[in-house]
C-alpha cells in the first residue's frame, strides 16, 4: 500500500501505437486492405505498478504486448522506456534495453525449448547478453530456480518432465534472469489448472514486492486481473475503451460492445 501521494515516475509510455497487418491477395500479393490489430492506443505505466489488460480474444492484447517489446515492428506511434524512445532505435540499442524488458509467455508447453535442459533455458538470456562467467550463469540459474519455488536438482532435467505450473515457473525464472525492471505477462495462467493459477499469481505478486518489478498483466480472468492489478485497461477492436482503478473498472459494468465480455468473465 502506498504511503505517499507523490506519483511514481513513468517507466513505460505508449503514444498512439498502431500495428496493422496488410491483407494481400493474388499472385502479385497486392494489398487489398489491412487488419487493424492495434489501432492507436496510448497509456502510461508508472514504476512499481501492475497494469491489467483485458478484452475479448482477438482484440489485440497480445499484439500490443509484442509490439511494445519490439518483438513485432510497429506501424506508427511511439514507445518510451525510462524516458528513452525505443521506436526507430538501432538494433544494438534495443538489444541492450531488452535486458530491462522481458516477457512471460502464455503457453508453458510451447514456449520452452524441449531440447534444452531447465538450466540451459534459464541461462539463455544471460548467454545472449554475455552476462557473467559460465560459473556465474549457473549460479544465477540455480538462484532463480529457488526463487520461483523449484529445486536446484531440476537444473539438468527437461521441460517434458514438469507439470504446466512448474513449466510456467521455469518461464518466469527465464524472464527474471537479466534482472529486468518491466515484465509483460501475456495471459500466463490461462493454460493452467484453476488450482495452480492462484499459486502463479501469488508468486508474481511476491516477486514484484521483492524485486521492485513493474508488470503489464494480460489475462481473461477478470477476478484474477482485479486481484493482481493496480489499474485495469479494457481493449476492444484494437483500442483501449476504458482504463482506471481495477476495482472501479471491474464494478463499472461497461456499456455496449464489451458489456457481454465482462458478464461472461466475472
Amino acid at each position: 500500500m502506498k504511503t505517499s501521494n507523490r506519483p511514481n515516475p513513468v517507466l513505460v509510455e505508449i503514444r498512439d501505437m498502431i500495428k496493422y497487418y496488410p491483407i494481400q491477395r493474388g499472385i502479385l500479393k497486392r494489398q487489398m486492405g489491412e487488419i487493424r490489430a492495434v489501432d492507436g492506443i496510448s497509456l502510461k505505466i508508472p514504476k512499481g505498478e501492475t497494469l491489467g489488460l483485458v478484452g475479448e480474444s482477438g482484440c489485440g492484447k497480445s499484439t500490443a504486448a509484442l509490439t511494445l517489446l519490439q518483438l513485432e515492428p510497429i506501424t506508427s506511434g511511439q514507445i518510451f522506456f525510462q524516458g528513452q524512445e525505443l521506436t526507430g532505435q538501432h538494433k544494438k540499442v534495443l538489444r541492450k534495453l531488452s535486458k530491462e524488458m522481458q516477457m512471460i509467455f502464455q503457453d508453458p508447453y510451447s514456449s520452452l525449448n524441449p531440447r534444452m535442459t531447465v538450466g540451459e533455458i534459464i541461462q539463455e538470456p544471460l548467454n545472449i547478453h554475455q552476462i557473467g562467467t559460465l560459473h556465474d550463469r549457473r549460479s544465477r540459474a540455480n538462484e532463480l530456480l529457488s526463487m520461483v519455488g523449484l529445486n536446484t536438482t531440476h537444473f539438468d532435467r527437461y521441460p517434458h518432465e514438469f507439470s504446466g505450473g512448474q513449466r510456467q515457473r521455469i518461464g518466469i525464472a527465464r524472464a527474471l534472469a537479466t534482472e529486468p525492471k518491466f515484465i509483460v505477462a501475456d495471459d500466463p495462467i490461462s493454460a493452467l489448472d484453476v488450482s495452480i493459477q492462484a499459486q502463479v499469481v501469488n508468486l508474481l505478486e511476491d516477486l514484484k514486492s521483492e524485486l521492485g518489478l513493474t508488470y503489464l498483466f494480460i489475462a481473461h480472468d477478470l477476478s484474477m486481473v482485479r486481484y493482481i492489478s493496480d489499474r485495469m485497461a479494457v481493449m476492444y477492436l484494437g483500442r483501449i475503451v476504458e482504463i482506471g482503478n481495477s476495482k472501479s473498472v471491474y464494478n463499472h459494468h461497461p456499456t455496449h460492445t464489451h458489456r457481454r465480455y465482462f458478464q461472461e468473465h466475472q
